[in-house]
């Protein structure tokens, strides 16, 4: 099983990296364009990827944090620095054993509530919630009129690209 949980997290850094690619050549406008989705903005979706990363990646590493990383951003921050939060919980991960990986890990949640999970449910747990986000920055995409570049971020693709 650690070996789909490494592949889990190497997969992730890869489709990161590529939208990270597509996001770079996006102005301002586009990315604070307001639309419906669970984040307003394309920017406040990709935030959002990279606070619950490194989230999970602070819990899997025995600290809790108490508030969003990206809170005190600036409106106009770059979009991107879930790249490297990826290749840090990739790096973390794929040194784990499935013992490693069967261990409970203790945190709380930013309000404060204590809960307990293995290290393999969270690191799956994580990787879900962010191809599911990956899949809303798309549709955003389009809806905000962006209609070309785009680089399937699929897991199919990754195996073949592998």
């Amino acid at each position: 099983m650690e070996n789909t949980i490494h592949t889990l997290v190497r997969y992730n850094t890869w489709a990161n990296k590529r939208m990270a690619l597509r996001l770079s050549n996006l102005s301002n406008l586009i990315l604070d364009f307001n639309l419906h989705s669970s984040f307003p903005t394309i920017r406040k979706t990709v935030l959002h990827i990279w606070d619950a990363e490194t989230i999970w990646l602070h819990r899997l590493q025995g600290q809790s944090l108490t508030n969003f990383p990206s809170k005190n951003f600036p409106s106009d921050v770059d979009p991107t620095p879930f790249v490297e939060t990826s290749e840090a919980f990739e790096e973390l991960v794929t040194a784990w054993t499935d013992v490693d990986l069967d261990e409970v890990c203790a945190y709380t949640n930013i309000a404060g509530t204590a809960f307990q999970n293995t290290r393999r449910e969270i690191v799956m747990h994580c990787m879900n919630h962010s191809t599911f986000h990956r899949g809303q920055l798309v549709t955003m995409m389009r809806t905000a009129g962006v209609e070309s570049g785009f680089e399937s971020t699929d897991l199919i693709t990754y195996f073949r690209e592998i």
